[in-house]
């Protein structure tokens, strides 16, 4: 086992290459690269990459669920699922392709799954059953990674084609016949202000089960 080689340090240099080069230059080789070592070295520590994406994936939930534990008692469900909702953006927009590492990876570490428990309970103690708490959490976790992936994509980056998103582009391709379909486009706004419109839609969705 390479001398100095900890899983915390594999998963630093992992975060490190990510928003250099993005998700698809990170494989075990280039990491290895990066750390000095030999690929053979890091798998003492990490099997394979899905095992890496899984530790990264830990990171950033671990995170996520510190912030949630440190919200204050009696804040009341909806702002506890929006807080969860906004930090677990907010973490994955700190790393290139932060949402896409997340996507089919298995948390790693038990004490970050049990940091679900007081959030269970205080959804439940609002009035939703155990099944609709867990389903609030899919739901909402769905929605935070499926938005800040589109949101990361769509983002400017260096050598990409200025025009890719113009919508005066795209109201000439599609030509007549789209009057709404290119008006919607001209509102479309991006950033917090539709994160928070359609946050908020899922909040109603999540409320109206209490009134069932």
């Amino acid at each position: 086992m390479a001398k100095g080689i900890t899983r915390q340090r594999i998963v630093a240099a992992a975060l490190e290459l990510l928003n250099d080069q993005g998700m698809d230059a990170l494989t075990v080789r280039a990491l290895a690269s990066r750390l000095g070592v030999g690929a053979p070295a890091l798998y003492w520590h990490v099997r394979n990459k899905q095992e890496l994406l899984d530790e990264m994936a830990t990171f950033v939930m671990r995170r996520v669920t510190d912030a949630v534990s440190a919200i204050p008692p009696g804040t009341g469900w909806r702002e506890d699922v929006a807080a969860y909702a906004r930090m677990l953006r907010s973490e994955y927009l700190l790393h290139r392709d932060g949402a896409r590492i997340f996507s089919g990876t298995r948390i790693a570490d038990p004490d970050v799954v049990k940091a679900k428990e007081p959030w269970l309970a205080r959804v439940t103690a609002a009035g939703f059953t155990l099944t609709q708490a867990d389903d609030a959490v899919d739901l909402v976790t769905a929605f935070v990674v499926g938005f800040v992936i589109e949101e990361q994509e769509r983002a400017p980056a260096a050598g990409a084609d200025p025009d890719r998103y113009s919508l005066a582009g795209r109201d000439a391709w599609l030509g007549d016949g789209a009057e709404l379909v290119k008006a919607a486009g001209h509102q479309r706004d991006d950033g917090d202000p539709r994160f928070e419109r359609q946050l908020g839609v899922i909040l109603d969705g999540l409320a109206a089960q209490l009134s069932r």
